[in-house]
This record gives C-alpha cells, sequence and structure tokens, in this order.
C-alpha cells in the first residue's frame, strides 16, 4: 500500500496542520511516511501545500510527480495541483470555495462543501478537519481514534476548548461521505 497526497489550501487554512496529524498518526501505526511542507511564501495570501506519502514500504523521496489523492481547499490550490492528476486517482474539492472544475473523466471527484459544514459548527478553521472526515471515509488511510489523539495532543492549554469543535468537524466530514454514498 501506497498513498501519495498532496493537500493545499490558502494560508490559514490549516494544511500544514493536517499534513503534520496525519503523518504523526500514520507513524503510530507503524506505516511509512515522508512529507514535504511548502508555506507558499513566494506570494502573500499564496498556496500552502503539504506532500505527503505513506507507504508500508520503504519511501525514497517526498516528493510527488502524481498523486493518488488531491485535497484542494481553494481554486487556486487546484489550478496549481491538478496536473498531478494521473487515471483513477481521487479528488477531494472544498465545494464551499470551489465550483466547477475541469476535470478527466477517469477520475473520482468528492465534492465537500468543508467551509459550510465547518461555519455550521461555529469554527469555519476547522475546514481542514472536516477534509481530513470525507477524505478517510473513502481512504480509510489511519485510525480516527489515533488521528484525535494526536490532533488532542496539539490542542492543549489555550488551544483545548478547539478540541471538540475540531473532533465534530471530523466526524461531519464522514457523515458527509456515508450519507452521499447512500
Amino acid at each position: 500500500m501506497t498513498e501519495k497526497v498532496i493537500l493545499a489550501g490558502l494560508g490559514g487554512q490549516g494544511m500544514m496542520l493536517l499534513g503534520r496529524l496525519i503523518a504523526q498518526a500514520v507513524m503510530l501505526e507503524e506505516k511509512n511516511v515522508t512529507f514535504f511542507p511548502s508555506y507558499g511564501t513566494e506570494v502573500r495570501g499564496g498556496t500552502a501545500y503539504y506532500h505527503l506519502i505513506v507507504s508500508n514500504e520503504e519511501i525514497f523521496s517526498p516528493v510527488i510527480e502524481e498523486a493518488d489523492t488531491l485535497i484542494m481547499m481553494n481554486l487556486p490550490s487546484y489550478l496549481k495541483f491538478k496536473g498531478f492528476l494521473k487515471p483513477n486517482s481521487s479528488l477531494f474539492l472544498n465545494s464551499s470555495m470551489i465550483d466547477k472544475v475541469d476535470v478527466p473523466e477517469s477520475v473520482n471527484i468528492f465534492r465537500i462543501p468543508a467551509t459550510e459544514i465547518a461555519n455550521d459548527l461555529g469554527n469555519v478553521v476547522a475546514s481542514n478537519m472536516v477534509m481530513l472526515g470525507a477524505y478517510n471515509a473513502v481512504k480509510n488511510l489511519i485510525s480516527i481514534p489515533t488521528f484525535l489523539s494526536c490532533l488532542q495532543n496539539v490542542l492543549q492549554g489555550k488551544k483545548a476548548p478547539f478540541f471538540r469543535v475540531n473532533k465534530l468537524a471530523v466526524e461531519r466530514g464522514i457523515d458527509f461521505v456515508n450519507l452521499s454514498k447512500k
């Protein structure tokens, strides 16, 4: 099993946190992982992205040339990374911020209104966790309890009150995909 994921969004949409948490969770589950974060410093308000590779085998490079999955939080991010899609890959779009896209028929598209769902929970910043829940409901990459444990370790002290809403956001992302399957 090897999963190559690119997570991308505007700075502040939580892609760095999400990528780091997924990496920590899969390491705890004794899988191999590499990651390559980029903070989008080339332009103010630029795209922040995270290359993440998870595998049962040894990984030789953190750079992704073709992705199994793209998790895109906004249109500029999608436009920047759409060339990484390969046949039969998966594309998770934050449909609250991305309307129409030109995608080959062979790509599996999952339109998740992550910003809207997070906003309904009272914390729009949790849209990254909605996307994690949706992604994991389809790909089953990590154990949700392991992921939530990593999240709880990050959200300590003054940030502890945010754990509850982030946990709910993960659950809502899972629910959204499961309800869409019916």
